[in-house]
């Protein structure tokens, strides 16, 4: 049964953080200057659009729901153009105009959808900026249902406890957006959410999904927060909170265009499902996936609440029942999925194989494997792997490619990949119900039969599409180009 997806419209939310102006110069870069070894660039489009925790609230707005924004800007043009952008989507802004600095404004030249070069132009505001907000938020928290924190080391968050201890004699959870090497100013807040670098930096190096874990628990523990949400890149998210399980989402595979403004999408849309009164694991899914969408596009970009919603049922199995998606995972991870699986009383099957150039026979016997049970655990060799299997040459498509292709299958809950020549180890760790495998031959042919079926689990030989294997594609190639 699909999850209803939530009602966004309406739901009131403060931001508060570092506001600045992003402006993209876009054109085209065919010739290098005579004066120095650079590309000229024959700008023929300006872009100029809310970045920081302006984004934030235009992410906000796109989703739908109602967003107060305040934040430190100088009394320039440049905060001029954020108020009319702002003001157009519908964000409420009352910003407080600094006499001594300017806004700050992030240029990027790009040509051929690629950065070229990025000018930051920013001096600190002074202590007395932040304070001269304090009227300004106290009129804004009124009938806020979520406030969000963004942090950008910029000066109008330098002393977040103001803010957090105001939220909480109001009873408004708050939310924040991490900057810098010491988390103790975000004391008492309900939920952070740094990246692996930012954690990193304030824990130590992460050696296992254990070690994070522990170190997650110790900090929320220390700093009294009601929860970590830990964005991971290619590993996805992981949602930590004391005295429960943790929560691991996979990231969806896609095309990565730009990864500026990720961060801010994620707890935009997690302030806003949180608002429409959903629970958290709800909230970090929609997040997931909406990371997932603005990462495809090229700049400063903004999720809208109709994109959310097709790409959340388009990664939603039918038996999907815990807001799981399919996609790339670690070993560990891996795992606990599987265990929370057959908790629910799912059946797990597992495959493997190289799957190098993916062809039509590989789709029909991943449509035929996943129907074997209620989750596919698909299991791919690692490039070193491949070479000595099938030689020199291949594979054609490196692990992390092959990853995102199949992470993208309907038939396929969750993928990853195995070091050495057989996935033996992977097996005796993860103890899929079912194992199978397409061939000719019996059971006792299978790499690992004897593995699962000394646990109690049990192993399939299914067939394959003739005339469709990635050699013989790769063969055909050869012979085209001599030929």
């Amino acid at each position: 049964m699909k999850h209803r997806f939530p009602n966004l419209q309406g739901n009131q939310i403060l931001v508060v953080g570092d506001l600045m102006l992003d402006s993209f110069y876009h054109g085209k870069a065919n010739r290098i200057s005579p004066e120095a070894p650079v590309p000229v660039v024959n700008v023929e489009r300006v872009e100029e659009l809310p970045g920081g925790a302006a984004n934030v609230a235009m992410n906000i707005a796109s989703l739908g729901a109602n967003c107060k924004l305040t934040g430190i800007t100088g009394n320039d043009a440049a905060a001029d153009t954020l108020q009319q952008r702002l003001n157009s989507v519908g964000v409420d802004c009352k910003f407080h105009r600094s006499q001594t600095a300017d806004t700050i404004i992030k240029r990027r030249v790009i040509s051929n959808h690629q950065q070229l070069l990025r000018m930051d132009f920013e001096a600190p505001f002074q202590d007395q900026e932040w304070q001269a907000m304090q009227p300004i938020v106290d009129e804004l928290m009124k009938g806020a249902a979520v406030i969000v924190l963004s942090d950008y080391n910029k000066g109008t968050l330098d002393e977040p406890q103001y803010w957090i201890q105001l939220a909480k004699q109001k009873g408004i959870p708050v939310l924040v957006d991490p900057k810098g090497h010491d988390f103790a100013k975000y004391h008492g807040a309900d939920l952070i959410t740094p990246n692996m670098t930012e954690f990193e930096a304030v824990v130590g190096k992460i050696a296992s999904e254990a070690d994070l874990i522990a170190k997650a628990q110790q900090l929320i523990n220390e700093l009294d927060l009601g929860a970590l949400l830990i964005t991971r890149s290619e590993h996805g998210m992981s949602l930590i909170r004391a005295n429960r399980a943790e929560f691991h989402l996979p990231a969806i595979a896609k095309e990565v265009a730009d990864v500026t403004g990720a961060g801010d999408t994620v707890i935009s849309t997690l302030a806003t499902v949180l608002a429409a009164g959903e629970e958290l694991e709800t909230a970090v899914t929609l997040a997931n996936v909406a990371a997932s969408i603005v990462v495809s596009k090229l700049g400063t970009a903004t999720v809208s609440e109709p994109e959310l919603k097709a790409e959340y049922h388009r990664h939603q199995g039918e038996n999907n029942t815990d807001h799981s998606i399919a996609g790339v995972v670690t070993v560990e991870q891996l795992k606990l999925a599987v265990q929370q699986a057959k908790q629910r009383g799912e059946k797990v099957v597992f495959t493997n194989g190289c799957f190098d150039i993916l062809h039509a026979g590989h789709v029909s016997y991943l449509a035929q494997a996943r129907a074997q049970g209620d989750r596919l655990i698909l299991a791919i060799n690692s490039d070193e792997s491949v070479t000595k299997l099938k030689g020199q040459g291949r594979p054609i498509n490196s692990v992390d490619r092959r990853l995102a292709v199949l992470a993208g299958l309907a038939s396929v809950d969750w993928v990853t990949s195995f070091e050495g020549d057989t996935p033996e180890a992977l097996l005796k760790e993860v103890q899929p119900d079912i194992l199978v495998k397409g061939g000719d031959y019996d059971k006792q042919g299978v790499v690992g039969w004897e593995i699962v079926e000394g646990y109690g689990g049990e192993v399939r030989v299914m067939g394959l599409v003739e005339n469709c294997s990635t050699t013989a594609i790769v063969e055909k190639i050869e012979r085209d180009k001599t030929g």
